[in-house]
Parts: structure tokens; sequence; C-alpha cells
């Protein structure tokens, strides 16, 4: 049996529970990336020329733009700070000294940027 089994294997839980969540936000931006395509192309044929300038301005805003772009690089630095802390946790579990519990800044600083970005994204949806 390998010494702290149950240890190792929550943290390998977790790890792969924050590359799940990780992926799902990358395919979120890369959704959000496609449907902006999409509608501006829609617009591009559905719309007369004042209509479409109007509508066009409203969509390429930098909100516009770049929420996507945002959500998949968070996902990717997610997955990132995922396996760097799985190492450093791995590497504690193993270690026979007794340490203190890890600070928590790096969770909150992305778990605040996730919200706001899905806070300025809901704007966004509510305001174009």
């Amino acid at each position: 049996m390998i010494p702290h089994f149950t240890d190792h294997a929550a943290n390998e839980r977790t790890f792969l529970a924050w590359v799940r969540t990780g992926l799902a936000i990358v395919a979120f931006g890369f959704v959000i990336e496609r449907l902006n395509l999409f509608i501006t192309a829609i617009a591009d044929t559905a719309r007369n020329e004042s209509d479409r300038r109007v509508w066009l301005h409203r969509l390429t805003t930098p909100l516009g733009r770049y929420d996507g772009l945002a959500l998949i690089v968070v996902g990717i630095a997610l997955m990132v700070i995922a396996g760097i802390r799985y190492a450093r946790t791995a590497r504690e579990i193993d270690d026979p000294e007794p340490r203190m519990t890890s600070d928590v800044r790096t969770q909150v600083a992305l778990s605040a940027i996730l919200a706001l970005l899905a806070a300025a994204f809901s704007v966004y949806l509510v305001v174009a």
C-alpha cells in the first residue's frame, strides 16, 4: 500500500476537479468567441446600412471583442495553477515534517477574477 494513499487520492481528485472547471471555462470562452463572430455575420446580412452600423458598434465594444478570449486565458491559468498546486501538495503530503496550511490568496484572486468576468459578461448581455 502507498503511504498516505487517501491523502494523495484526495489531492488528485481536487486537481482533476480544478482541471475540469478550467476546461469548462475555456470551452465557454470559445463558445462566446464563436457566438460573437456568428452575430457579426448575421448583422452583416440582415440589417440595412444605418441599422447595421449601430448594431455592429454595440457588438464591437472591447467587452464584445475580448470577453471570450479573457475566459479562455483565465481557464488556462486555472489549469496551470491547479497543476502547480497539485505538485506542491503531493510533496507536502510526503514530507514527514508537519506544515501549516498554505494560504488561499491565489484561489481568492482567481475566484474574484472569474466573478468579475461573469458580472461583466452579464452586464454586456443585458446592455447589448
